[in-house]
């Protein structure tokens, strides 16, 4: 018997591939809530016609069958319902950012270890990318020895018509190393095995939308571990020609070997998304990930079954938002 989830905030449309993923893993999706009229709206009521919408999201935490609230609202707002949600008694996977402020970590903290429930921030950088779980195989292998550094691209389309007033609020959204840079620290944590990392540089610009002085554009971390070092670049510069909103890169170097990633799409390498370059000292290939498997969902539905963090420790969800709070800080002169 798997669990029963429902879903507060749509604003974002990664709540699409949180809920898809469970519901593939045989988990039922039954009760919805979000405010208002959300750009998603039109195309979350077309993916999922039969779960019903509920007028008020405290049904949904009132509802003892229900064990997981999927979280994916404005991400100022996403720790006030993490937050009421644990309270109720009820596990949370949190769309990333999890939250956008040192108070609201700082809140969530103390709500999961006094009511020890999950939350869980779903990364899905890595944890929706097939050509991921292939890497993680390999560097538990041996095949590249210790990595010692991990470089994460982030580049985004804007698609600036289709964006609400949201996403051009800084206090909103957070800033682009809260938001889009915590999957490559998150990346570079668990590729080099490190418990925590030290920000050495960290810097956000908005060079192309001026107009828009909330929006960060660009934003880069450069941090350290006693395990490795890594660098980030994040951007919203993805160019209308290429075909799809993205591409995002991983390159996992090791003392012997490396692996890259070219996650969504391979410009001038093969059709397809999910390819792995190889290179050691017996191979030198390319490899389709692309049926790698997405452990992280059927990981924590067991989870949240057995009271185990199998999918993602705890103190790991926490340190990557940690991180990504001070490295926006540091690059707004905050820190």
């Amino acid at each position: 018997m798997s669990i029963r989830f429902a879903g507060i905030g749509i604003d974002h449309r990664h709540i699409f591939g949180m809920a898809a993923n469970l519901m593939a893993e045989g988990a039922e999706f039954v009760g919805w809530w979000t405010e208002g009229h959300p750009g998603t709206l039109d195309g979350f009521v077309k993916r999922f016609p039969d779960v019903p919408r509920v007028e008020d999201w405290r049904r949904l935490l009132d509802d003892p069958a229900i064990d997981l609230i999927l979280i994916s609202c404005i991400p100022r707002d996403r720790a006030e319902y993490a937050i009421a949600a644990m309270e109720a008694g009820k596990d949370v996977m949190v769309d990333k950012p999890g939250c956008t402020t040192f108070d609201q970590l700082a809140r969530i903290r103390e709500v999961q270890a006094r009511t020890g429930r999950i939350w869980s921030v779903d990364f899905s950088e890595r944890f929706e990318v097939p050509s991921v779980t292939a890497a993680a195989d390999l560097v538990a292998e041996g095949a590249i020895g210790r990595v010692v550094q991990t470089v994460g691209l982030g580049p985004h389309r804007l698609n600036r018509a289709t964006r609400p007033d949201w996403f051009f609020d800084r206090d909103a959204y957070g800033g682009i190393l809260t938001d889009i840079a915590s999957h490559q620290i998150d990346q570079f944590l668990f590729f080099t095995g490190s418990d925590s990392a030290e920000i050495t540089h960290a810097a956000v610009e908005n060079y192309a939308n001026t107009s828009d002085p909330g929006l960060q554009d660009f934003g880069e971390i450069v941090l350290r571990s006693n395990q490795g070092r890594g660098y980030i670049r994040v951007d919203w510069y993805t160019p209308d020609a290429l075909p799809n909103w993205g591409d995002g890169r991983l390159t996992i170097l090791g003392a012997d070997g490396y692996i890259e990633l070219r996650k969504y799409v391979d410009v001038g390498g093969r059709e397809g998304t999910d390819s792995l370059i190889l290179a050691n000292g017996d191979r030198c290939e390319v490899i389709d990930a692309r049926e790698a498997g997405l452990p992280y969902f059927p990981r924590l539905i067991a989870d949240v079954q057995d009271r185990t963090e199998t999918a993602m420790a705890q103190t790991h969800c926490f340190t990557v938002m940690e991180l990504a709070l001070q490295a926006q800080a540091m690059a707004e002169g905050r820190a």
